[in-house]
């Protein structure tokens, strides 16, 4: 029988052992940071009706949406969190309260190009605040306390978060008579990180077809930066001749307003006007965040303010606010840079049992005590040499190997081997599996994300 070549399709990532166990401590941290703010965690299925994923669809969705047949039903893969989210709310409103916030971490699927640090196959890590009919304006001021406690639980210490607001856009271009092409405008603004003001001034003149003066007012309008303070009073300049940016304006204000209560540091927020944010479907507030020293990443959790969550599943008003990190994508930069941290535990277990005798009774009561005594413990039993042994130890990374020998058994202790240090000690079980849970706990203090 002819073998199959064992591979992996482009754009799936399978991670080494270790290499796991950094993205599941990305994830412990994540959920646990979520949790902090009263989210409360859900699970969609993965595979809905193509109908119901493709109700808001369409365009560039479609084309990369994962497609097939099964029977006579028409199925499809998801491609975010946020449109599974929207069904939900709609199939289970009576049964929710609201405000109903939830946090998810799970895979998503898009057909489209794989590329270096781009997937097929990727976590989003999502939080969304649904309203019933309204959703007050300190929802959207709590998201950046939310985004600096998870990015500080991770070790990320040098990153921005940037808000603008949607509503300040369009007033902005209605009182300049672009209120039809505004759509066009803010997609074409959002690529001026990436290729400057004068490859956009030629993009709006060019594909947006907007007079060369009309361009020239956006980029001004734009380039407004500075503190918060300032950048605020010459927004300040703009109140009264359209009723939109006036709302927008009295948004953003109170987004800032409450920094300080939420914990978010001045150096960790800026209002950056030029963020706008793809999606046609924010209407309020929207965030972009990025680490400072390495702004090649781009952004790495972004969102915004929408107000109809659920339009295409019910008449109900559901507005909301919500963000995304792009884990999977984050993950794989940071990997590549050297930036996860090599201090973590990222050993299957804390210790590894080791059994010197024949006779393997007392190596099994030693790794049941152990794990009574709240250490992840494997027992080793194949029959090999002590070299073979210790090498399996050090192959799997395991922090400590607990050898039980002739003596050891005779003396009720075993012999507990550090091993980065190489130093032994013998002692009791029950003060063995404080020692290493003492020395575990201290390791597993260091940040995931390890910034140079």
């Amino acid at each position: 029988m002819a073998k199959v070549a064992p591979r992996t399709l482009s754009g799936f990532m399978e991670l080494a052992p270790r290499d796991q166990m950094k993205m599941e401590r990305m994830m412990q941290a994540l959920r646990e940071s979520y949790s902090l703010f009263g989210f409360t965690p859900l699970d969609t299925p993965v595979i809905e009706s193509a109908e119901v994923l493709l109700a808001k669809g369409g365009g560039e969705t479609e084309k990369q949406i994962y497609r097939f047949q099964k029977g006579d039903s028409d199925l499809a893969l998801r491609f975010d969190l946020t449109v599974p989210l929207a069904k939900y709310v709609a199939a289970h409103y009576s049964e929710l309260s609201f405000p109903f916030r939830r946090y998810q971490i799970g895979k998503v699927y898009r057909g489209e190009r794989a590329q270096r640090g781009r997937f097929r196959e990727f976590y989003q890590a999502d939080i969304d605040v649904i309203g019933d009919g309204k959703l007050d304006i300190l929802n959207e001021a709590e998201i950046p306390a939310v985004i600096y406690s998870t990015f500080t639980k991770l070790g990320i210490r040098k990153f921005k978060i940037k808000v603008n607001n949607r509503k300040i856009l369009n007033g902005f271009y209605a009182l300049n008579g672009m209120s039809e092409k505004a759509g066009e405008i803010m997609r074409t603004v959002d690529k001026l990180d990436k290729i400057g003001p004068h490859k956009v001034k030629q993009l709006l003149i060019d594909e947006v077809k907007m007079l060369p003066d009309k361009s020239e007012n956006v980029l001004d309008f734009m380039a407004i930066q500075g503190d918060n303070a300032y950048v605020l009073s010459r927004l300040e300049d703009y109140r009264g001749m359209d009723p939109t940016f006036d709302q927008g304006l009295e948004e953003l204000i109170t987004v800032t307003k409450y920094l300080k209560d939420f914990g978010v540091p001045e150096e960790n927020f800026a209002i950056d006007l030029t963020i706008a944010r793809g999606l046609d479907y924010y209407t309020g507030t929207v965030y972009e965040t990025e680490m400072t020293e390495h702004p090649e990443i781009g952004s790495v959790c972004s969102g915004g303010r929408y107000d109809n969550l659920a339009e295409y599943y019910t008449d109900k008003q559901l507005p909301g606010v919500g963000i995304s990190i792009g884990l999977t994508r984050l993950f794989y930069v940071l990997n590549e840079q050297g930036l996860l941290s090599e201090e973590l535990v990222t050993s299957p277990c804390d210790a590894l049992v080791i059994p010197m005798t024949e006779e393997v009774g007392p190596a099994v009561a030693a790794a049941t005590a152990l794990r009574q005594g709240g250490v992840r413990t494997q027992l080793y039993g194949e029959k090999r040499k002590f070299k073979a042994k210790i090498g399996y130890a050090d192959k799997i990374g395991v922090p400590f190997a607990v050898l039980l020998g002739e003596d050891e058994i005779a003396a009720g202790e075993l012999s507990v081997k550090d091993m980065r240090s190489g130093e032994q000690k013998r002692m009791k079980s029950d003060e063995a599996a404080a020692y290493i849970r003492r020395n575990v706990e201290e390791r597993n203090r260091t940040a995931i994300i390890s910034e140079k």
